[in-house]
């Protein structure tokens, strides 16, 4: 909590910006030289400055520093970090570098299938047809085996989301990270669902982690962001020194400033704001959520519960062991096991019941982000992952739930009516929104 409230900005930064308590929004695009000496000094990197906020900004750099901070506590080595226009491009970022012909001319990438829909859109489309990149998709996560006879001498990287979206699966972090520096590739990992309050994988073993700002980091809404965050001097074949140094300063120094994927000041300000409350809104939704889901796991309406805090999700072993509340536990108390703000379900009925129980959904609001302060509902195969629809393994009648800082009694009242039918359906969509 304490460094999400001060990052780096501490006393002696605030009596550079005239005492100001908070982080100064510097909506400006570039910074004025005294002279020619100074400005070719500080874009040589020899002095401090920002330059063009292409290549940076003082206010995204304060957002950099915290959430560097905040995934790089308790762990045992320098980190540093980058932030993204979203979450998508932090994922590309965090993945893109090291695919280049110039140290193998037909590289490959192992992943996870548990992935958020346009990931899968980026590897498979992207990186695949687009590029000729090799994608191996492992059949069980969960198998270290399953994973290592996939990798080969051409294979970059290891990729998984834990826990994942929609279906909030875990992933073995610590044997993977092994399995990957045995290989000497990096281990990414996007932690988006559990957020630095909950888990951090660089602590697990983890090279690199990926996050959409956009979600729980972000809950008011207002802004999407993305981050990289890197752990140094990490030890990779056939990658540039200067990227295995400082990966997420190696990005800010030459992908992020020659592609231009760089966040607007306004919207790192925003999200500076938003991020002081992590810990404790993780810990309000996570709790909320386990009361729904085991809720909805005691209905007999209900086919099936996706929810790692229950003993019947197939990754609930994992989440007991890594993730907990942050500084939860301390003199006289015991650590807090929070499994996080979503969850799924899937309706008896089938895909008919799901789209009759969405619709007639009056607290929750119908729509595709997640880790918000409102709660909201969609259902993946027609949201967030219908560009994949027919590959993917998310059933076409789950219903994904984000649960926000509403009293649980009542999304549960709004959950049982819409299962029993008692209710009406939601509002018709502007004549405009329809249209499109």
């Amino acid at each position: 909590m304490t460094l999400a409230v001060r990052g780096s900005y501490d006393h002696e930064e605030a009596a550079r910006h005239l005492g100001s308590l908070s982080e100064p929004a510097y909506l400006a695009t570039a910074q004025h030289f005294g002279s020619a000496e100074t400005m070719r000094a500080t874009a040589a990197g020899e002095r401090e400055g920002w330059v063009y906020a292409r290549r940076g900004n003082p206010t995204v750099g304060y957002l950099e520093d915290t959430v560097a901070a905040l995934e790089g506590y308790q762990v045992d080595a320098e980190v540093s970090a980058a932030v993204t226009t979203t979450g998508m491009a932090a994922i590309t970022l965090a993945t893109m570098p090291f695919l280049s012909s110039a140290v193998g001319a037909r590289p490959n990438i192992v992943a996870s299938p548990a992935c958020y829909g346009s990931t899968v859109m980026v590897f498979d489309k992207r990186y695949g047809e687009e590029r000729g990149v090799g994608v191996r998709w492992v059949e069980d996560p969960l198998s270290v085996a399953d994973w290592e006879r996939r990798i080969d001498e051409d294979t970059r990287f290891l990729y998984a989301e834990s826990p994942s979206n929609p279906t909030v699966q875990l992933v073995d972090i610590p044997p993977l990270a092994a399995l990957a520096r045995r290989a000497r590739i990096p281990l990414i990992i996007d932690a988006t669902l559990a957020t630095p309050a909950l888990m951090r994988p660089l602590a697990l073993g983890a090279d690199i982690v990926v996050h959409s700002l956009t979600k729980a980091a972000g809950a008011s809404g207002r802004s999407m962001g993305g981050a990289v965050i890197a752990r140094h001097d990490l030890d990779l074949r056939r990658q540039p020194a200067e990227l295995a140094a400082d990966f997420a300063g190696y990005l800010r120094r030459g992908p992020m400033r020659d592609m231009g994927s760089v966040l607007s000041p306004f919207n790192a300000w925003t999200l500076l704001a938003d991020i002081r409350e992590l810990r404790s809104r993780v810990d309000a939704m996570s709790a909320s959520a386990l009361r729904v889901a085991e809720h909805l796991a005691g209905r007999g309406d209900v086919v099936e519960v996706f929810y790692p805090g229950l003993p019947s999700h197939r990754t609930h072993h994992l989440a007991r062991r890594d993730m907990w509340l942050v500084d939860s536990d301390g003199p006289g108390r015991e650590a807090v096991n929070r499994f996080g703000f979503l969850l799924g379900f899937r309706p008896a009925g089938g895909v008919p019941a799901a789209h009759g129980v969405l619709d007639r959904l009056r607290l929750f609001w119908r729509a595709n982000n997640l880790g918000q302060v409102k709660s909201t509902a969609t259902i993946p195969a027609i949201g967030t992952h219908q560009q994949i629809a027919g590959d993917d393994p998310v059933p076409p009648d789950m219903i994904r739930l984000s649960v926000g800082l509403e009293h649980a009694d009542d999304l549960i009242e709004d959950l049982d009516q819409a299962l029993t039918g008692s209710g009406v359906p939601g509002p018709a969509e502007p004549a405009a929104d329809r249209a499109e």
